[in-house]
């Protein structure tokens, strides 16, 4: 099987779409997806790797759903999957992060997704790839990389831990509201997650020396725990791959995330 890093290259995929044990999710609107796609590339709806329980969001999906439609897609155990979108990156970092938390750690996202491989001019195709179908059982083994309302609550203290806010500044202060309550968790620090993208790059990371060194000075340090969040953790899986991808050991995602924590009533808030 070929060893990827996180991130992967355009240029670098391209010798690689024929290669074994390579599963490559697309995971743009069907009707992107219909029009143009990398080849080989499988569709994944998006919908299928979150779960919803009113009024919350962007929760983990049940493992064994998850495991049967990635199964159906051709993943295996030994499978390396490469994912992309059309949204610089968020989507297809979701899908990582709930990899991870499924013990799957042979995962990368293309850098720039859709946006970078179609103007620089590498092969798109219309037809559907034919998937393989295999066997990918998995439950949810790595939960290291995953927080909960109660583990945040209990860390609001602890100096050890950072809260990532990636969402809007109107979000954040509360000026707008997605949940009953507006504002953030107290004591977050907000990076909204379209900071990290370079618009002149084709919506690539910024370098990682550009990267680390914003990231350092607002208190995002290495030594630290990270839990980041938005308002589904769709947003803020962009920020848990980008500090995976950056070196930081201790990430977590916060599924639920405001929709969540706004719309409790038990836990405390800033604006």
């Amino acid at each position: 099987m070929s060893e990827f890093a996180l991130i992967i290259e355009p240029d670098e995929l391209e010798q690689h779409l024929n290669d074994d044990n390579l599963l490559i999710i697309d995971l743009t609107k069907h009707s992107q997806y219909l029009q143009a796609h990398i080849p080989g590339a499988a569709f994944l709806d998006y919908a299928y790797i979150t779960a919803i329980s009113q009024p919350t969001m962007g929760l983990l999906p049940d493992a064994g759903r998850i495991s049967h439609m990635l199964s159906t897609l051709g993943l295996s155990k030994d499978t390396h999957v490469i994912t992309y979108d059309e949204e610089g990156g968020g989507k297809a970092a979701r899908l990582i992060w709930t990899l991870h938390a499924l013990g799957h750690k042979h995962c990368s996202m293309l850098n720039g997704g859709l946006i970078s491989w179609a103007n620089e001019g590498h092969p798109l195709e219309a037809e559907p790839a034919h998937t393989r179908q295999q066997d990918f059982t998995a439950s949810y083994v790595d939960m290291s990389v995953v927080a909960d309302t109660d583990y945040i609550l209990q860390n609001l203290e602890n100096k050890d831990m950072v809260l990532l806010d990636a969402r809007s500044l109107q979000e954040y202060d509360g000026t707008r509201k997605y949940a009953e309550r507006g504002g953030h968790i107290p004591g977050a620090i907000r990076y909204e997650w379209t900071e990290a993208m370079d618009r002149s790059r084709n919506y690539r990371l910024l370098p990682a020396d550009s990267l680390k060194a914003t990231l350092s000075g607002m208190g995002f340090t290495p030594d630290k725990e990270i839990i980041v969040y938005c308002q589904t953790h769709h947003r803020s899986a962009l920020s848990y791959v980008m500090l995976k991808h950056l070196g930081y050991e201790r990430v977590r995602g916060y599924p639920g995330s405001w929709s969540e924590w706004g719309n409790r009533s038990d836990t405390p808030i800033e604006a």
